[in-house]
């Protein structure tokens, strides 16, 4: 045992666990055919605009990346009605979180409220800064419990995240909602809406919009990313919208070139591809239906999905099911590893890996 002094807060994180790469379970099961379902990435892959704009920066990668990513942070200013000031990116929404952390937690009295279960990297920001986590739990719709959060806010609560929809459920809170929460914190509290799914959500009744409320609250900060609706996944494109003092802060906490030079000219290229957009939430919606019949047919409790994947409580532990479906060569996510061991979260495919996964899940649950 060396004497290297980790901090123990580091120690008692737990590794983030992502999906089973496709070459890996090819490798150890011996297969063919494997469709991954596990990481809500896009299954018509990038925007051939984005894959254009790759090819025509590949030969300047010998050069350093814009650092303040200008031409990507007009065309998000652009798209968005704000100014280019409020306008932040990073290297995926992962490293907005990561800095988040850094500006606005310093003492071991700072807490951070979230939902549980919700995106477990928000958790990494507590600990990595030794603060208090303070868990809250989803209600009996499996969705963000907004006014049990807010009773927990207090004079130490320097952060809330609130995803919207949330991962892994894929339930959302509404505009009314979330009104009332901001009304009922300080505004000392920063509180992150983060709408990874935005797109997949955008035009239900009642469902809000972080942009809407950044201009009223500055202690609101709004975090979208490239990687799902866009199919960025593989380099790493996160931006949000902040407040002109926020966005001073990262500037001075942020890594220089934290968002490389190919993501910049393919997030700028994505970001105007309108038809892949399209195709990508319409594609999504038909998933969705159809799984979800699937899962009501099979005697599972599906729970409403608003992102591009669908949560089902299977009524019983949901690892051996995780486990048969690997060996047939699909990837999808156990709830075990998400706090809700009952239950399996699966992404949307195509409409062909929908299918098969539907025949494969009746074969075993039916």
């Amino acid at each position: 045992m060396s004497n290297v002094p980790i901090r123990p807060n580091v120690l008692g994180m737990t590794p983030y666990s992502p999906g089973k790469p496709i070459d890996e379970v090819k490798r150890e099961l011996g297969l063919d055919r494997v469709i991954k379902l596990a990481s809500n990435e896009n299954p018509l892959g990038p925007s051939p605009k984005a894959v254009a704009a790759i090819k025509e920066a590949a030969d300047q990668i010998h050069l350093y990346p814009d650092g303040s990513a200008f031409l990507l942070r007009e065309a998000l200013a652009n798209h968005y009605g704000l100014p280019m000031k409020q306008i932040i990116v990073g290297n995926g929404s992962d490293e907005l979180i990561h800095l988040l952390g850094m500006v606005f937690l310093g003492a071991e009295t700072d807490e951070v409220v979230v939902g549980y279960p919700s995106f477990v990297r928000y958790d990494a920001s507590a600990y990595l800064a030794n603060c208090k986590l303070v868990r809250v739990p989803l209600n009996d719709e499996m969705r963000l419990d907004l006014p049990a959060m807010a009773a927990v806010v207090n004079e130490n609560t320097r952060l809330v995240f609130i995803a919207n929809p949330n991962n892994p459920t894929g339930t959302i809170v509404f505009e009314d909602e979330l009104r009332n929460f901001l009304a009922a914190i300080p505004s000392s509290v920063v509180v992150v809406l983060d709408e990874a799914y935005f797109e997949f959500a955008d035009g239900t009744p009642g469902f809000p919009n972080s942009l809407d409320f950044i201009r009223s609250h500055p202690n609101v900060v709004g975090m979208r990313t490239f990687s799902k609706t866009y199919g960025l996944a593989g380099i790493r494109v996160g931006y949000a919208f902040v407040s002109d003092e926020i966005s001073d802060a990262f500037d001075r906490a942020r890594e220089p070139f934290n968002v490389n030079l190919i993501g910049q000219a393919a997030a700028k290229a994505a970001l105007g591809d309108t038809d892949h957009l399209r195709q990508t939430v319409e594609l999504n919606k038909r998933g969705l239906d159809r799984m979800e019949k699937a899962f009501v047919e099979l005697g599972a409790k599906p729970f409403k999905s608003y992102a591009n994947f669908i949560m089902a409580d299977l009524g019983r532990p949901a690892r051996p099911v995780f486990e048969a479906l690997l060996q047939k060569g699909l990837i999808t996510r156990s709830g075990d590893v998400l706090g809700m061991p009952n239950c399996l979260r699966v992404s949307v495919g195509t409409d062909e890996e929908v299918g098969i996964f539907i025949e494969e899940l009746t074969k075993i649950l039916g």
